[in-house]
């Protein structure tokens, strides 16, 4: 016969397995954090990733959380913290990720396989070549875009502006041109070309392009245990091209190499010291 306090443990136990086996159903491994930058597009951005978000919470048995940054600079923040279980990041963003915060490239994220910065001045301006800029007001996007800052910086190396203004968001570099608070703003080629739409045609010429770079990825927070880490990635390969396609990313296939990327925005950092002063010298004193 089982003695009384010997059974009263063994309930005891039982009933401790018990909540901890519902909790670990209910909760999988934990909550996931999906970062996304947004550019100020809200509802537009947060939408295309439901499905997704349905699909990976449903494998995982996880609760799963979209958390948009308004731009680069909000995404770094919480990348440098590993706030972020994952991040579709931009290029310079993953970049960045991978070589100051240890994130993991898992997958690249579909759309233009050869990303280039380009430099947009009015259609009428009488600027003809990069140089033609010295002395005179440019808009950049936030540190953390490879497009928007670091790529041009790059291209801009050597020349004394009037002034670098830094804008939230590619739209508001286009909007300055646009009123000529600028002489010539910098985006990503593609974001341009779905951003001039909006303004009346024949507004804006592209005056420079930069070389090409590669595009961003799927990257995943070394906070994030290493089987869980399989389990996502197992289940974003498994996904339909469907929820991939709309979701952004590109399943059983590499990442790109970043190295590349990396050492380049290394290359930029001496000069960035010098874009808030007016006129702003980009080179090295």
């Amino acid at each position: 016969m089982i003695p009384r306090r010997l059974l009263l443990y063994q309930i005891l136990a039982l009933l401790s397995g018990c909540a901890a086996l519902q909790t670990a159903s209910q909760n999988g491994s934990g909550k996931l954090t999906i970062g996304i930058v947004t550019y100020g597009e809200g509802n537009r951005s947060l939408d295309q990733y439901q499905q997704f978000l349905t699909y990976l919470s449903g494998q995982l048995r996880t609760q799963i959380e979209l958390e948009p940054a308004y731009n680069e600079v909000k995404a770094l923040e919480q990348i440098q913290r590993q706030a972020w279980s994952l991040v579709f990041a931009p290029p310079g963003l993953t970049a960045i990720a991978i070589a100051k915060a240890q994130y993991h490239p898992l997958f690249p994220l579909q759309g233009v396989n050869n990303l280039h910065s380009v430099l947009v001045v009015l259609q009428d301006s009488p600027m003809k070549q990069i140089s033609d800029l010295a002395n005179h007001r440019v808009a950049l996007t936030q540190p953390g875009s490879a497009t928007g800052y670091y790529l041009p910086l790059y291209d801009l190396y050597g020349l004394t502006l009037a002034a670098v203004q830094i804008a939230p968001t590619p739209q508001k570099v286009l909007e300055w041109v646009d009123q000529g608070a600028v002489t010539a703003g910098a985006m990503a080629q593609d974001e341009f070309a779905r951003l001039r739409p909006q303004f009346p045609v024949g507004t804006f010429r592209v005056l420079h392009t930069s070389r090409k770079i590669p595009p961003g990825a799927v990257l995943i927070s070394p906070s994030v245990e290493r089987n869980q880490q399989q389990l996502i990635q197992q289940a974003m390969n498994a996904a339909s091209p469907a929820i991939a396609t709309e979701a952004g990313y590109v399943p059983n296939a590499p990442p790109p190499d970043y190295g590349f990327l990396i050492r380049f925005i290394e290359k930029v950092k001496p000069i960035e010291t010098h874009i808030h002063e007016q006129p702003a010298p980009l080179f090295q004193h």
